[in-house]
């Protein structure tokens, strides 16, 4: 499982490993083999002629790793592999080994308006960034700051000559190196995720021992592009590792947590699955949640929603059934009526896993719904299902003081930023600002299972469990993405997940088939609707 540990957590951790036999040596010789592996894997995609590496190296252990790397690079052969050294490391038998290698080593002090730096980024196909590591302070000041700005200005040169403009035809992307951070985009503060404003922007970032905070946080994450990792071969149970409950999703985690699937099964096995939403203003919302429910595998899917809104979309969706509502009409809007949850109650009892709040609205006709079945879910004393909480349903819970003490047990919340705020009395900045901790603290006291979405989703628990997701899809930040997950989230529920699995589990490959979605089509125009298919 790959851990979340904070700068201070990490060197506890390698100090650990140090102590018991995997010395500081092993794990920089381990870290500059990885990085450079991973190299020569991009590099391979390149016509022989066209493999140069240029290296940036800091003064510290993150510049080791670097120089580690260009040695293990410079053995493999098949590519021209140069060093930048920010300042001389006189004596340094890194330095030396990458030289006797075929590193060619050039030094910033020698180097008057950075004219070579700018040449050997220019020439190179791929940048590697190993300037400043996992405990760097800001701002960056002085050679380091220059330093950066030159290299972030030599990546982004287009050359001397204007470019020759077919505007007929679509703009062509820079033809930029690929640029691999080691550990952390330099100029990250790796506990906040707060950067400098001249840290070069990574397409990739390959991180060791643990995920750092800031690399999941923003500012800062937006620098890392694709997030790798390697344990440098530490093993999982030194203590300091152990311990620590924040982890990173690897697909291996979420797909251990799926339900089986058993070849004698029948659909009352894969879980039953309510979904009570839908106003005239959001009529698709329960759609979606019902496609995202079917698309991970539950066995029957229910949409209560009002009547005029189940005619409109049945004959689209034929493997839902129906559980019409009276309804509120209010000018050309239709609601839930109160009237409403003696129905809904009714139907509870046959359903292992409860979506409320898809496109349900807050009006208080549907208010006094919403809560007259909250009531019921918390007096229930038989079994009761799994209730995820989405959308309206959160924003009609944020208006009541000490909402938290009228959900029922095994409840989820699924908020987007804006939404969270409301809960928790905040503004979306201070939310994103301090996304891995406040979740940590909202579960514990809301004692519930909360999803904060946004990129790096968070899932928590009241343990102190929180996982986050590798993905950043700017594509699924589009109306009805959330009713999807929702769904998915119960459906994997009512097969038999717990809460928080279930969550994990959702939230997981709905980012993943977001990622699949823009191999097809393009990131701008994936649709909710689209998502399931990808699932």
């Amino acid at each position: 499982m790959i851990k979340i540990l904070s700068v201070s957590q990490v060197r506890a951790v390698e100090a650990a490993a140090d102590a018991g036999g995997l010395t500081y040596a092993d794990m920089m010789d381990r870290a500059g083999r990885v990085i450079a592996l991973r190299v020569r894997e991009l590099l391979e995609r390149l016509p022989d002629a066209d493999r140069a590496v240029t290296i940036l190296v800091g003064g510290g252990s993150n510049g080791g790793d670097g120089l580690t790397a260009a040695k293990h690079l410079a053995q493999m052969g098949g590519a021209l592999i140069r060093c930048y050294l920010l300042q001389r490391r006189e004596g340094d038998a890194l330095v030396e080994n990458a030289r006797k290698a075929g590193v060619s080593i050039a030094y910033a002090e020698d180097d008057q308006r950075y004219r070579v730096l700018t040449n050997m980024i220019a020439s190179a196909n791929i940048v590697i960034d190993a300037l400043f590591g996992i405990g760097v302070k800001l701002p960056l000041r002085d050679d380091a700051a220059k330093l950066l700005r030159a290299a972030a200005a030599a990546l982004d040169d287009q050359g001397e000559l204007p470019p020759l403009i077919d505007p007929a035809a679509p703009a062509r992307r820079s033809t930029r190196a690929y640029v691999l951070a080691v550990d952390c985009p330099s100029g990250l503060d790796c506990d906040t995720g707060e950067i400098d404003r001249f840290a070069i922007n990574a397409d990739e970032t390959v991180t060791f021992i643990g995920v750092k905070p800031g690399l999941i946080t923003f500012p800062g994450a937006a620098a890392v592009g694709e997030l790798r990792f390697s344990h440098l071969g530490i093993p999982a149970n030194v203590p300091e590792l152990r311990a620590e409950k924040r982890f990173l999703v690897a697909g291996s985690d979420a797909q251990v947590q799926l339900p089986s699937r058993p070849a004698d099964a029948h659909k009352g096995t894969f879980g039953s699955v309510l979904i009570v939403g839908g106003s005239g203003h959001y009529m698709g919302a329960p759609a979606l949640a019902a496609k995202g429910a079917y698309a991970v595998g539950a066995g029957l899917v229910t949409v209560a929603a009002p009547a005029p809104i189940t005619t409109a979309l049945a004959p689209s969706m034929l493997e839902t059934t129906w559980l019409p509502l009276p309804a509120h009409t209010e000018g050309e809007n239709v609601m839930i009526d109160t009237a409403a949850s003696d129905i809904v109650i009714d139907h509870i009892k046959r359903a292992d896993a409860l979506v409320i709040g898809c496109g349900i609205g807050t009006h208080p006709s549907t208010e006094g719904f919403f809560y007259t079945l909250l009531r019921h879910l918390s007096a229930k004393q038989e079994a009761r299902p799994i209730v995820i909480l989405d959308a309206d349903a959160l924003n009609m819970l944020s208006s009541r003081s000490e909402w938290w003490k009228l959900l029922p047990a095994n409840t989820m919340l699924t908020p987007h930023p804006g939404e969270m705020a409301r809960l928790c009395g905040l503004s979306t900045m201070d939310v994103q600002r301090q996304r891995l901790a406040l979740v940590g603290e909202k579960s514990a006291e809301w004692q519930c299972v909360v999803v904060l979405k946004g990129a790096h989703t968070l899932i928590a628990e009241p343990t102190g469990r929180v996982a986050a997701l590798p993905h950043k899809v700017p594509a699924l930040a589009k109306a009805g993405t959330g009713d999807t997950l929702g769904g998915m989230i119960a459906g994997i529920a009512a097969a038999g997940a717990n809460p928080f699995d279930a969550a994990v589990c959702g939230a997981y490959f709905h980012a993943s088939a977001g990622m699949k979605a823009i191999q097809q089509i393009n990131p701008r125009s994936v649709l909710a609707s689209d998502l399931a298919h990808f699932v």
